[in-house]
């Protein structure tokens, strides 16, 4: 049995990336060739990480249907839902009965690029340290603001952490990725709604563990955390894995395309990402496009568009 459980929370109704999430669950959204799920997956497993349970709601006989029990991802799934979205400390109270060791949490809305992430299973194994937050320096105060801050004591334990920050006093940001010991579970259980949202916020649940006496490190693992929130989202983020990695098959410079894909004569491809089964017709010139699994696409000049059940979605910028 592993020492660590993973948990990935994938219950949000995601209704600012409509209208991808009124078919899919905004964590099964695909990144390339796989769902963000299966990133996230991969990366627990790579820890060692093999027992995972995921948090399911908004359409989430789907992430069942995709995920199965796991096993050819090489990991072990079992779910847990929760029916009513009242914030991230919220999903991981309904895991208290499913989690029996110390857990690392994603969230399964964000694509993570880390360096070194198991330096946070090590740190946990020190003396004194209950639970470990992945940081990273952050130069925009206003992602700051979307996220929250983490203040550092002497000794370098956290010591307050403060959700949406309107003046953050550092530069040091939370990431939504977390590894706990199942004593989180007794802060879970005191945090009260929040006046602002009326959510649970698991910040507030950290702090209350802190102020219980535990101890919390940073690890500053993160290079980037990229928040899979609005349609535009999905297209930077498939771009930029696409520039990272090799194209598909090579059929097309500067893009990626899948094996299944149908690349007429006579199509134009600059920097785009066109999915499984997907066609571009004779005519069809796309820059910065991402084309979805199975769409068949028209003819005409396109940029910086998304494709998908037979619609058309610009983004911006």
């Amino acid at each position: 049995m592993s020492p660590f459980q993973g948990v990935i929370l994938a219950a949000g109704k995601g209704t600012r990336i409509q209208p991808f999430s009124d078919h899919l669950p905004k964590p099964l959204l695909p990144i390339l060739d796989r769902p963000l799920l299966v990133w996230q997956i991969e990366a627990m497993r790579r820890l060692g990480v093999l027992d995972i349970v995921i948090v399911i709601g908004h359409l989430g006989h789907f992430v069942v249907q995709t995920l199965g029990d796991g096993s050819r991802y090489g990991v072990r799934l079992t779910y847990v839902e929760q029916e009513r979205t009242l914030g991230i400390a919220h999903a991981v109270a309904q895991l208290e009965r499913d989690v029996d060791r110390p857990f690392l949490l994603f969230l399964g809305d964000i694509f993570f690029e880390t360096e070194n992430l198991g330096s946070m299973l090590e740190l946990f194994e020190r003396d004194g340290v209950d639970a470990v937050l992945a940081v990273k320096k952050e130069p925009d105060a206003a992602a700051i603001r979307r996220n929250f801050t983490v203040d550092l004591d002497e000794r370098g334990f956290v010591q307050r952490v403060i959700e949406k920050p309107r003046h953050p006093r550092t530069d040091l940001k939370g990431c939504g990725l977390y590894l706990f010991d199942p004593t989180i579970f007794d802060a879970i259980r005191r945090t009260p709604r929040t006046a602002l949202r009326d959510e649970y916020e698991l910040t507030d649940s950290i702090q209350i563990f802190i102020e219980y006496g535990y101890g919390v490190l940073p690890a500053p693992v993160v290079q980037q955390d990229l928040n899979l929130s609005e349609p535009r989202d999905l297209l930077e983020l498939n771009l930029r894995c696409m520039r990272r990695s090799a194209p598909g098959d090579g059929r097309v410079a500067g893009s990626h395309v899948a094996p299944t894909a149908v690349i007429e004569d006579g199509a134009r491809l600059d920097g785009s990402v066109v999915m499984e089964g997907a066609r571009v017709p004779a005519g069809a010139v796309l820059e910065s496009c991402l084309v979805l699994p199975g769409e068949a696409i028209r003819s005409g000049r396109f940029r910086r568009t998304i494709f998908t059940a037979g619609l058309e979605v610009a983004c911006d910028g």
